[in-house]
């Protein structure tokens, strides 16, 4: 995996720490050097042509919005965008060329939704939950909350909106979780919560006598553990060797326990959301069959 990989699978904006876990740091100046990956100020990098988006916005008098004003302010998104996200007033004329430089909408932004040039944290959230599908809008919720956005300021927006968009919000707000660690994690849960029967929580602390546990994602009523298992975190063999303790010994306890690649989560959603739901079917066969005749 080389440097503008990483970048683009920690969610589009990284720290150098991070982005040194994934690959090393040689790769990482040669992408720097190439072009490939841009330094966005000190210890953060991007990948090409995020440093260049809110001039592109500035020179087609729109707004940076949707994920690539969600990378401005720092947050992960699941897909980096080709070409920067740009708003422009409806019934605009369009810019010649425009459509080669940016990928457009059209929304009547209020004044105070924009930010010089860019749609505000709060504005940005609503615009991705209207217009991105449902695991792209969570990715993007869970990083401006772990960022300090506060939910509320986002369902205040949402309030003025019709039913039908005000409902769409609504809906990545009451699932939109900041202890999400990534986009990778937020893509699993999203997939988990469309699998019927199952109820998970994100980066649940599982104690006992002699073991403790953080996982990604757990229901605790079915005792499934589900995990992100990302090679960034298996760079080290000490930390490798942790994990597979840790499965083994939840494994004993009557845990499943269920590990999934990014690969596999990013592009066969339908074969993950298959292996969960087989799971919810295994547990509450198995428990059916523990209870004692009537």
């Amino acid at each position: 995996m080389d440097a503008a990989e990483a970048v683009h699978r920690l969610g589009g904006v990284c720290t150098w720490r991070q982005l040194r876990r994934a690959v090393p740091w040689r790769s990482i100046g040669s992408a720097v050097e190439s072009g490939d990956v841009v330094r966005l100020r000190r210890g953060l990098y991007g990948l090409k042509g995020a440093d260049e988006a809110p001039a592109t916005a500035r020179r087609l008098t729109g707004t940076l919005s949707h994920r690539s004003a969600a990378l401005h302010w720092d947050w992960r998104v699941k897909t980096t965008p080709r070409l920067p996200d740009v708003t422009l007033a409806r019934h605009r004329r369009l810019p010649q060329g425009a459509r080669d430089v940016a990928t457009l909408h059209w929304r009547n932004l209020p004044a105070d939704h924009v930010w010089s040039h860019v749609t505000s944290p709060a504005r940005t959230v609503v615009d991705c939950c209207l217009d991105l599908p449902f695991d792209e809008a969570l990715s993007v919720f869970d990083s401006a909350l772990r960022s300090g956005l506060r939910r509320r300021e986002v369902t205040a927006l949402a309030v003025a909106l019709g039913p039908r968009q005000r409902a769409r919000v609504l809906r990545v707000a009451r699932h939109a979780d900041s202890r999400a660690a990534n986009p990778f994690e937020s893509v699993l849960r999203a997939i988990a919560l469309g699998v019927p029967g199952l109820t998970v929580e994100a980066q649940v602390r599982l104690r006992y006598d002699d073991l403790y546990a953080r996982v990604d994602l757990a229901d605790e009523l079915l005792q499934i553990v589900i995990e992100a298992d990302s090679h960034e975190f298996h760079a080290e063999r000490r930390a490798f060797d942790r994990d597979c303790r840790r499965y083994d010994e939840l494994t004993v306890r009557d845990w499943i326990v269920l590990r999934f690649t990014w690969e596999q989560v990013m592009f066969e959603p339908g074969w993950v959301s298959d292996v969960l739901a087989r799971a919810v079917a295994l547990r509450r066969e198995s428990r059916a069959r523990l209870r004692p005749a009537a």
